[in-house]
């Protein structure tokens, strides 16, 4: 399968930002985790990070035309107000499955709303970067 993953603001800073909640492990290290992962299982695996939510909604419709059959997305702080990124998802057939690593519901009120999970086929919360892998489980049907 051809997959696509997907990291909005801050996600790059894994490993320096609030280690308690993010835990200690690099960005570096989770690209190169998925990306085994993907290669052991025999998939074709993109990872792309942007602190841009423009440069996410081009991934998205890009995704569209090269064929990615899954999208795993962890839209960073977008998850709670960028309809723009909801439409840009919302309007690609394609599985996608909203990642994050945090509980979200544990945490600030404002992180309680997810106004692009709607656009997806299901969300993982709180269970830490193992939960990319779980997405690209149920993506890949394993």
């Amino acid at each position: 399968m051809k997959l696509l993953v997907l990291n909005g603001p801050n996600l790059n800073f894994l490993g320096i930002r609030e280690k308690g909640i993010y835990g200690t492990e690099n960005y570096d290290s989770l690209v190169e985790r998925l990306m085994a992962k993907a290669a052991r299982e025999g998939h074709e695996l993109e990872v792309f990070q942007s602190n841009y939510e423009g440069a996410l909604i081009d991934k998205i419709q890009e995704a569209y035309h090269t064929g990615v059959e899954g999208i795993v997305i962890n839209p960073g702080a977008f998850t709670h107000y960028s309809y723009a990124l909801h439409d840009a998802l919302a309007s690609v057939e394609i599985p996608k499955v909203e990642v994050h690593i945090s509980n979200v519901h544990k945490r600030e009120a404002f992180r309680h709303v997810s106004v692009t999970a709607p656009a997806c086929t299901g969300q993982i919360v709180g269970l830490g970067l193992k939960g990319y892998e779980m997405a690209l489980d149920f993506l890949t049907g394993k």
